[in-house]
């Protein structure tokens, strides 16, 4: 494990593991660490040595400096690219991959967006990015739901009567209200959700010509979405994927919680 001082963002904390030689930089959900990729053992990691990251206001990694505005005003794109730069200086110039699970896949995109010919393959599991999600873009850029979304942090009752409801229709499962619930009961826990997702805000992936280099420079691309995934269904990505020339496409009898043992078992699996 590391640090990246990043210039006018803070240090962002990686963990390091995996068996295999390849170097992957990866992006985890909300709610766990950059040690959440750790149970993919018999697949991914046999074959990559994997930098696992914590997104800010999870695991070790800490924003320097940052008033309560800059963080509700959002971290700008070019900070991500910063990432690759810093790992650079402590790993050596080269070549790597990318993975993101839910909202980190922001983050694998955008740097497909930006270092494309240094890219092998890219691995998306059941990713934001790749469509517009209307629940975040209402609570992240429409004024009312800016309010709604910090009153409601504000209040002790408030977000677990919003998560009752979103699961009573179905909205999300069982396994995700747990985690959900679990990430909302105290107000610290509330205010590293509105923050969160406050400061990746701005960080938004041009799918449109990220499409396009993963075609022109031949990356491999695979993407895992959850057959009961509500969140971030494959039905949202069909355009981005029919732009894709040679896209790994699977869909598992999961729901939105994909990074298991299962799921493991899985790819492990897959024919050769």
């Amino acid at each position: 494990m590391g640090f990246l001082h990043i210039d006018g963002l803070g240090k962002a904390h990686y963990h390091e593991y995996g068996t295999g030689s390849k170097p992957m930089l990866a992006f985890h959900g909300y709610g766990m660490t950059g040690r959440q990729f750790h149970v993919l053992e018999k697949s991914i990691l046999n074959d990559f040595h994997v930098y696992g990251f914590d997104h800010f206001f999870h695991g070790e990694s800490a924003l320097t400096g940052w008033s309560e505005q800059q963080i509700l005003t959002g971290m700008p794109r070019h900070l991500v690219k910063a990432y690759v730069k810093e790992w650079f200086k402590l790993h050596g110039r080269q070549r790597f991959s990318v993975m993101g699970y839910s909202i980190g896949a922001n983050i694998a995109l955008i740097l497909v967006e930006e270092y494309p010919g240094l890219i092998d393959e890219v691995i998306l599991m059941a990713p934001d990015g790749l469509a517009v999600y209307k629940g975040f873009e209402i609570l992240m850029h429409k004024p009312w739901g800016r309010y709604m979304f910090k009153v409601v942090t504000k209040s002790k009752w408030l977000a677990p009567s919003l998560l009752k409801n979103l699961k009573r229709v179905n909205f999300i499962d069982d396994s995700l209200y747990t985690i959900a619930y679990n990430e909302i009961d105290t107000e610290k826990k509330r205010l590293d959700v509105y923050y969160t997702l406050n400061l990746i805000r701005l960080l938004k992936p041009d799918v449109q010509k990220i499409a396009e280099l993963i075609n022109q420079h031949d990356i491999k691309c695979t993407l895992i979405f959850g057959k009961h995934d509500n969140l971030f269904p494959k039905k949202a990505a069909l355009p981005f994927i029919s732009s894709l020339q040679n896209a790994h496409v699977h869909e598992v009898d999961m729901g939105h919680w994909l990074v298991t043992k299962q799921l493991d078992e899985y790819l492990v699996n897959l024919p050769q």
